[in-house]
């Protein structure tokens, strides 16, 4: 059995939640937009709902949902043993093993059950990683891990094949924040438990001189007309569903009775070789 590496810190994480500001946390506000409005396109009256996260129960009331709450630890403690729906609520980006968080929610699906997990992607925070790198090689002729590393939408999707679902669809949305200056875009992530826990960070406090070189890189590269500076955030969806007899099944290749060319309108023009 491969165990995989602890990547992050998992008792900073905690330590980091517990100093939380709720004035920062609308992009889970535009995260349960989205869900919200995934789940009012499926035609399901779900009965026996959870939500993973450490705000799932903030989650359930928004989405007005009659939902068990359970925290986003690695194991997670399923508290029934089966359900018709599972969210796995902006938190997942921080697993040491996204995989076997995607095989316990199969697990606890019934058949033909539905898991949507939302959670920060690979473009996330891209012009502060710049900055950041730009920066401190600039300060100290190195560059230390400062933002954590986060899936990129092209790998996320496999892992939900391997976590035996079915009818797998993986996409993402981004959308740019401006803030002032750097300073309150670090003050929004503390806000939103979003700082750095990655395992083997610097564990010193960062110098003035480097917090004052990243702030000059950020508004050097990453300023707008406004002259304010601009923050990517990228969410992730992952959907899919736990194997049933009754789902729908790709065909067979060659077994459509339809030409796709007739399907589409269009005329079919054939190759041909030198």
């Amino acid at each position: 059995m491969t165990i995989p590496p602890i990547l992050f810190n998992r008792a900073m994480l905690k330590f980091h939640r517990n100093r939380t500001n709720k004035n920062a946390w609308f992009i889970h506000d535009k995260a349960i937009v989205e869900i919200k409005e995934r789940l009012s396109e499926i035609k399901r009256d779900f009965k026996k709902v959870a939500i993973i996260g450490f705000r799932a129960e903030s989650w359930a009331l928004d989405l007005n949902l009659d939902a068990t709450c359970i925290n986003d630890d690695e194991i997670i403690n399923f508290k029934e043993n089966k359900y018709d729906l599972i969210i796995h609520a902006m938190g997942m980006h921080w697993s040491n093993d996204l995989l076997g968080q995607l095989i316990q929610m199969n697990r606890a699906l019934v058949p033909d059950g539905l898991i949507i997990s939302i959670f920060f992607g690979g473009q996330t925070l891209s012009e502060l990683r710049v900055a950041c790198a730009y920066a401190e090689s600039t300060v100290s002729n190195g560059i230390s891990p400062r933002i954590a590393p986060m899936g990129e939408i092209r790998d996320l999707g496999g892992l939900l094949q391997r976590a035996g679902l079915a009818l797998p669809v993986a996409d993402s949305m981004k959308f740019n924040v401006s803030y002032k200056t750097p300073i309150n875009l670090m003050h929004d992530l503390r806000g939103m438990a979003e700082t750095n826990i990655i395992s083997n960070r610097k564990k010193t406090m960062m110098s003035k001189k480097l917090l004052n070189e990243i702030s000059k890189q950020y508004f050097d590269n990453f300023s707008n007309s406004d002259g304010r500076i601009v923050a990517t955030f990228e969410l992730i969806f992952l959907t899919g569903w736990a194997p049933s007899s009754n789902q729908q099944k790709p065909l067979m290749p060659g077994t459509a009775k339809v030409r796709l060319a007739d399907a589409l309108r269009t005329v079919e023009n054939k190759l041909e070789k030198d």
